[in-house]
């Protein structure tokens, strides 16, 4: 028989069935009197939840009863209204929504919970609470919306009897320092009872609060607080590791007969916690009476020692911190802030992938997150609410004490955040520095206060007398602001490697970890998910978690395992030099695995792909943290068979850490390789018409205008291929100066002499009609006449040559190069050689909510090597036989919804649709890209008599296969 909830009956008439079940429960009961019951009235999360009768007095669904889940938000729920928090800035509405909602729900208690001591918990309540039971006011309003508060319900309930929970949910506080540190913010405004509610069944005597401070050398101090005064009694404490199955020989401390204690015990061969080995403890402390034991309470807890020393850094169990973290929301589209454990985990997850080892909360987070931040050891930045303005000293005292309650034995926390950017007050400074057993320091983000420097969204400049020219210890607790594709992993590897010279840096923290998209139930359309324009799509990830490319490039920059760079060439013997970059972890608990792998050559004709031809796993040797060493591949005889080597590096617990890959050979290698000869050449042919010159060869025909050089029209079997309007110069200046054709006995040439940055273009057709286009550019030294201005950019952002293509007619893309995501020139981390395939998408990052598809088609592709675009009409073939090419595929769709002066959701693209570049623009963040580091900066180029100049050699295949075969 499936057995009720343990603690609750929901109202039914009198059955057998009930008094059997209520028999069974009593009996349950009794034999678990010592412990802390728990009773939920809602589910335990928003994707179970239980159903409450509701009723809204303003907005969606309004002054009706109805039903709602609890927990939830509201809105999620379809009532009431949607408002962001910056209704009153550039949203400009007169005031947000301020709807109240009115809660009921019955339920009923065994009798013999009438000799216990009751508490009815909330776990999170947006944002003004009052709650009645059985008609009766329980205490005073509660006003606060991201924290846990109880009430002693003990005297109000009826036991055997039905109870009615009445709730009043004000989404407005009547406090309004409340309204203005919690909802005058950039995030989203909700309301209801988000987090869930349950009562807590304590015996009549137990143990009300207890805090814990477990250091690394196993002593263990615990400060507890009984609800009554206890005479002649003592506590037994005893310990477990986590997955052990028995509890050490307990210890038994006898407590001073007061209602509040501290005591000491020492523990021997304990294992310390950290974030690269999060081993937790389960701790049992049973407060003893006359030999009886009164009441039990189990914490999980983690041993580690931190130190926090001014003008040095921050240190965990002796060693110093490198905090590489995230801010994150607690949001999920479909609920809100209404949550759940998977979400949780999937989050926390998430963020150790990319090798992350800390986040910062803006509000203190669910319960179930910081649990799985224990877990999977993940370093917590714990924080206060209050966005760029306070609350009241009273009562900001009032919830920093209850985020301590909450909070204060997770092992992840590692530092009190009180308020953000300008929102901290006195009154929870006070709490956070003298009822925090642990002694944590607290902080004020954005501000250097109390010698912690932690300022928000710093310049690479950033250092007069601060950071790394400053005195005090620094970790920006946001910077990289992720705003559709800016920031995140674009622009990191400067910041970080310019931060990591200085002993004074303690990490930092990436704004933000996903976008804050919700779905409007008040919408129709298929547009659903609302972001506020360019207000909230912050995230590394979109609002369902789909990874952008700034996922992978944080992964590779944050990677515990590097590899200086390195390039092979016939030289190359298989050594590699690793650097180990943890923090407590030698990497000979590290394994790698290397392939070499080998495309077919008709891989850009046909489905074939890539195989692998050699394969092979070995542990890395000894690598302290901190240290480089080099290993050896063994390269089997065959390796330079392959196009492309592959190591990939595991951690201690099998998780791939990073991806390295490097080409085995050079462009002109696979250009050769991957360009289909044809069987039966034919005659080559070239024509003069007028302005127009023309070859062709195997029903291939180029058509090149003698004015402009550029490309009139490409037929393939007489079918016009719609590659046009280019060669077009980028970041350069070029007029044609004249045109020379020829033949050969096996080409025809046109030969396009240019005035300014480039010299000349030459067009082969061969006699199997394949055309190669070689420029050569930047090889004068002389002063060019004839131009306005400089004939190449002062500051070069873009470099190359485009061509018009119209994207309606593509459909995919399969490539051979770094992949699969795009990069900017400040983002190269994070793609990898292999052969890549897309179909064609519009993704709009941080806005196309409703069908995300990553990688994004659109954009720059690094190191590209061969390629086939696959079209409705006329796919065809591309091959580059220069190193270091960009393909620009298209130009990314701006976003439609983008708040003006609030965004740059990306850099200008040049002009044209398919481009060939050796220089591409970086992405900015938060800030403008003059205040980012040296690799987001343009580039130039002087030109010396003796140059060579810039060459780019690429080969184009027109032919339908279809047609041939």
């Amino acid at each position: 028989m499936k057995i009720p909830n343990p603690m609750v009956i929901k109202q039914n008439r009198p059955t057998k069935l009930f008094v059997l079940v209520l028999l069974y429960l009593t009996a349950y009961h009794l034999i678990h009197a010592q412990e802390t019951e728990k009773i939920y009235l809602s589910g335990k999360d928003f994707e179970h939840p239980v159903t409450w009768q509701f009723k809204c007095s303003n907005g969606n669904n309004c002054n009706q009863w109805s039903t709602i889940s609890v927990p939830s938000n509201w809105e999620l729920q379809g009532f009431g209204e949607y408002t962001y928090g910056r209704w009153y800035k550039e949203l400009n509405l007169k005031e947000p929504s301020k709807e109240k909602g009115f809660y009921k729900y019955r339920f009923n208690l065994l009798p013999n919970h009438k000799d216990k001591h009751i508490n009815l918990v909330f776990d999170g309540v947006m944002t003004d609470t009052e709650v009645f039971l059985n008609g009766e006011k329980v205490g005073p309003v509660h006003q606060g919306g991201f924290y846990r508060f109880k009430y002693d319900v003990s005297k109000f309930l009826k036991y055997g009897q039905e109870n009615v929970l009445e709730v009043t949910v004000s989404k407005h506080s009547q406090n309004q320092s409340v309204n203005w540190a919690e909802r005058y913010t950039d995030w989203w405004l909700f309301g209801g009872i988000y987090r869930p509610v349950w009562l807590e069944i304590l015996p009549k005597k137990h143990i009300a609060k207890l805090k814990v401070d477990a250091k690394q050398d196993g002593s263990l101090i615990l400060a507890t607080q009984l609800n009554k005064l206890a005479k002649n009694a003592t506590l037994n404490v005893s310990i477990k590791e986590h997955t052990a199955k028995k509890f050490r020989p307990s210890q038994n401390v006898d407590l001073n007969n007061g209602v509040k204690d501290t005591i000491h015990t020492q523990w021997k061969n304990v294992k310390p916690w950290s974030p690269e080995n999060p081993v937790l403890y389960d701790l049992r402390v049973s407060l003893v009476e006359k030999g009886k034991i009164m009441h039990t309470v189990t914490e999980r807890i983690g041993f580690r020692t931190l130190a926090f020393i001014k003008k040095d850094g921050i240190y965990l169990n002796g060693t110093k911190l490198i905090m590489k973290g995230v801010n994150r929301h607690s949001i999920w589209p479909e609920s809100g802030r209404s949550l759940s454990k998977r979400i949780s985990l999937l989050d926390a997850t998430l963020i150790k992938d990319m090798n992350m080892n800390a986040v910062r909360t803006h509000y203190p987070p669910a319960e179930h997150f910081l649990s799985v931040c224990d877990s999977l050891g993940i370093l917590v930045l714990d924080e206060l609410a209050g966005w760029q303005n306070p609350y009241d000293t009273n009562l900001g005292a009032k919830l920093a004490q209850e985020v301590l309650d909450k909070d204060a034995n997770h092992p992840a926390v590692i530092i009190w955040d009180n308020g953000n950017e300008g929102g901290w007050g006195p009154g929870a400074d006070h709490i956070f520095k003298t009822q925090d057993l642990q002694k944590r320091i607290v902080i004020h983000p954005w501000s250097d206060y109390d010698g912690w420097d932690t300022h928000h969204y710093p310049t690479y400049q950033t250092g007069l007398h601060r950071f790394t020219n400053g005195e005090n210890v620094f970790f920006p607790t946001e910077f990289m602001h992720s705003t559709y594709d800016n920031g995140g992993g674009a622009g990191l590897a400067d910041f970080w490697e310019n931060y990591s010279k200085s002993p004074l840096f303690a990490g930092g923290f990436i704004w933000a970890f996903v976008d804050e998209a919700v779905l409007r139930t008040d919408w129709k359309g298929p547009r659903k998910y609302d972001s506020a324009g360019s207000l909230a799509p912050d995230g590394i990830v979109g609002p369902h978690r789909e990874k952008e490319g700034s996922y992978y490039a944080i992964k590779s920059i944050f990677s515990p395992v590097q590899i200086a760079p390195v390039q092979i060439t016939k030289m190359f013997k298989g050594e590699l030099a690793i650097s180990n970059s943890n923090l407590f972890t030698n990497l000979n608990t590290f394994t790698y695995t290397y392939q070499i792998i080998s495309a077919s050559k008709d891989s850009f004709y046909s489905k074939d792909s890539a195989s692998i031809i050699h394969e092979a796993s070995y542990s890395f040797p000894d690598i302290s943290p901190g240290e480089t060493r080099k290993i050896n591949l063994n390269l089997p005889p065959n390796f330079f068979e392959g196009d492309w080597l592959k190591l990939t590096a595991y951690n201690n617990n099998g998780q791939a850490v990073n991806t390295f890959t490097w080409p085995i050979h050079k462009a002109k290698f696979y250009s050769d390789k991957f360009l289909k000869i044809a069987a039966n050449p034919s005659k080559v042919n070239l024509n003069t018409d007028g302005e127009n010159i023309t070859v062709y060869a195997n029903n291939i025909s180029l058509t090149l205008n003698k004015t402009t050089g550029y490309i009139v029209k490409i037929t393939s079997s007489k079918k016009s291929v719609a590659l046009t309007n280019g060669p077009k110069p980028i970041g350069m200046q070029a007029v044609v100066d004249s045109v020379r054709s020829f033949k050969t006995d096996s080409t025809a040439v046109i030969d396009v002499f240019y005035s300014g940055a480039i010299d000349k273009v030459r067009w082969t057709m061969t006699q199997d009609g394949k055309i190669n286009l070689r420029m050569t550019a930047l090889q004068k030294a002389k002063t060019i006449t004839g131009f306005d201005g400089p004939i190449f950019d002062a500051k070069i952002n873009s470099f190359g040559l485009s061509f018009d293509y119209p994207e309606t007619d593509v459909l995919g893309f399969k490539w051979f190069g770094k992949g699969p995501y795009r990069v900017w020139k400040n983002r190269m981390e994070g793609v990898n050689y292999g052969l890549w395939e897309k179909a064609y998408n519009n993704t709009i990052t941080g806005e196309s909510f409703e069908n995300l598809v990553y990688p994004e088609f659109k954009g720059y592709h690094a190191n590209f090597y061969a390629g086939t675009l696959h079209s409705k009409n006329n796919t065809f073939r591309f091959f580059s036989e220069n190193e270091n090419t960009f393909l620009r595929l298209f130009t990314p769709e701006y976003p439609k919804y983008a708040i003006k002066g609030r965004s740059h959701p990306q850099p200008e693209f040049p002009e044209g649709d398919i481009s060939f570049m050796y220089e591409i623009p970086a992405m900015r963040s938060f800030k403008p890209i003059s205040d980012h580091g040296p690799n987001s900066q343009p580039t130039n180029i002087r030109i010396k008599k003796g140059d060579q100049g810039i060459t780019m050699s690429l080969w184009f295949d027109f032919i339908d296969y279809n047609k041939t075969k």
